[in-house]
C-alpha cells in the first residue's frame, strides 16, 4: 500500500538486484515515501515481469499518483502494458517517466518524500536528463526589479565531514520545498536535488543561501539553521 498524501515511485529494471538497490539508495533520502522495486522476471531471471510491475504500481499507489522509471526499452514496454490493464482512474494517475534510472529515481523519491504533487515529482525525475528542473531550472537568475534592497541572504560554512552529499542535500531540498518562495544555494535552485548535489560542496565550503523575495526570509533562515546544524550529521 502506498503512503497516503505522497506520490509513489516504482523502479523497473531487468535486474532484481538493481531495482532493490535503487530502492535501498533512495530510501536513505526518502524514508517514508512508497518506493517499490519491480526488477527481474517472476522466477528471478534477468528480464521484466508484467505481474511484478503491475503489483508494484498497485503497492505504490495511495491515490496521489505513481511515477514509474525504467532501465531498458523492453522494461518500458512492460510498464506500458501494465498501465493498459489498469482501470481508467488508476491509469490517469500513473506516469512512466523518461529519465535516468538512478538520478531520476532519487530526485523523484526526494520530491515524493517532500509531498510534492505528481506533476512536480515527474518534473524532478525529468530534471535528471538535463531538462528544466521541477522549479524552472537549476541555476536561478536574480528576479527583475527587486534589486539588492529586497534580497535576503545568509552565509554559512559547511561543517559536514563528507560535505553536501546526497543525504544532507535531500534534507535541504525537502526543507526548501516546504516554502513557496524561491530560494537559492550558491545561485542554484534550493528545490533541485540534482542541482544542489552538483555543486560539489565539501566541508569548509561557503554556502550562500538567498532569496530575492523579501518574504523568503523565513525560508533562508530555516535553511541556514539546518546547514549550521550539519543537517543532523555533524
Amino acid at each position: 500500500m502506498g503512503t497516503p498524501g505522497k506520490v509513489g515511485v516504482v523502479f523497473v529494471s531487468h535486474s532484481a538486484r538493481i531495482a532493490d538497490g535503487l530502492v535501498e539508495l533512495a530510501r536513505q533520502m526518502a524514508p517514508s515515501a512508497a518506493l517499490v522495486a519491480a526488477g527481474g522476471t517472476d522466477d528471478g531471471r534477468i528480464g521484466t515481469s508484467f505481474d511484478l510491475v503491475s503489483a508494484g504500481i498497485g503497492a505504490a499507489d495511495a491515490g496521489d499518483g505513481v511515477v514509474v522509471l525504467c532501465d531498458l526499452g523492453s522494461a518500458i514496454l512492460t510498464a506500458e502494458t501494465a498501465l493498459d490493464f489498469l482501470d481508467d482512474d488508476a491509469r490517469a494517475r500513473v506516469r512512466i517517466v523518461d529519465a535516468p534510472l538512478v538520478e531520476g529515481g532519487v530526485a523523484a523519491a526526494v520530491a515524493a518524500e517532500a509531498g510534492d504533487p505528481l506533476d512536480q515529482v515527474v518534473a524532478a525525475a525529468e530534471s535528471a536528463r538535463g531538462g528544466p528542473s521541477v522549479h524552472g531550472g537549476d541555476t536561478v537568475a536574480p528576479a527583475d526589479g527587486g534589486g539588492e534592497a529586497s534580497r535576503v541572504q545568509r552565509t554559512v560554512t559547511l561543517v559536514n565531514a563528507d560535505g553536501l552529499h546526497a543525504r544532507p542535500a535531500a534534507e535541504l531540498v525537502k526543507l526548501a520545498s516546504t516554502f513557496p518562495q524561491r530560494v537559492t544555494v550558491n545561485g542554484t535552485d534550493a528545490k533541485s536535488l540534482l542541482g544542489i548535489m552538483s555543486l560539489g560542496l565539501t566541508k569548509g565550503a561557503t554556502v550562500e543561501i538567498a532569496s530575492d523575495d523579501p518574504a523568503g526570509r523565513e525560508a533562508v533562515d530555516a535553511i541556514a539553521a539546518l546547514a549550521e546544524s550539519g543537517f543532523g550529521e555533524a
